[in-house]
């Protein structure tokens, strides 16, 4: 006799999305003239999304100095929750993607801070969680002057999907 769990389907990455105890926001509205993402065969270049709620409210300041590691790491999370929101929009079904390729992780940093990794691992660590080895990806994560409207981070990536 075959175990029960032996033909378990994998969980779907919105039953993970679930247990992690996340919904979907509403896709951010670009903040300039450009989409938020574009398709070109079967890669999706998602474009910059910063830690925005539903409704607006952004988080802003300059991790190092006054924002704390922590509290940028739970904006980076935020952020890939919204570029998962955004592939959602794009996709209908996020059982679509096949790999997360690569993410560009920015940071607003003061000009001593160094851990820019420790911050972006904030959205990395959800793209895992949600979809898997599938969420695993290069990487670069950098600090910057500023950016826009004063958010604390800036994150872009390219997903490959079916």
């Amino acid at each position: 006799m075959v175990p029960p769990h032996a033909h378990k389907a994998p969980e779907s990455p919105y039953e993970r999305l679930e247990k992690l105890g996340l919904s979907l926001p509403d896709v951010p509205e670009p903040i300039g003239n450009f989409a938020a993402y574009v398709q070109l065969g079967s890669l999706i270049y998602l474009s910059g999304q910063g830690p925005t709620y539903t409704g607006g409210r952004l988080h802003c300041g300059k991790v190092g100095a006054g924002i704390s590691i922590e509290d940028a790491y739970a904006h980076a999370r935020l952020t890939g929750l919204n570029l998962i929101a955004v592939l959602h929009a794009a996709l209908g079904d996020l059982s679509r993607v096949r790999r997360i390729v690569k993410v560009l992780g920015m940071v607003n940093a003061a000009p001593d801070f160094g851990d820019h990794p420790a911050v972006i691992n904030g959205c990395s660590d959800l793209f895992v969680a949600v979809f898997g080895d599938a969420g695993r990806h290069a990487r670069s994560a950098v600090g910057v002057g500023s950016l826009p409207r004063q958010i604390t981070v800036e994150i872009e990536a390219i997903v490959s999907v079916s």
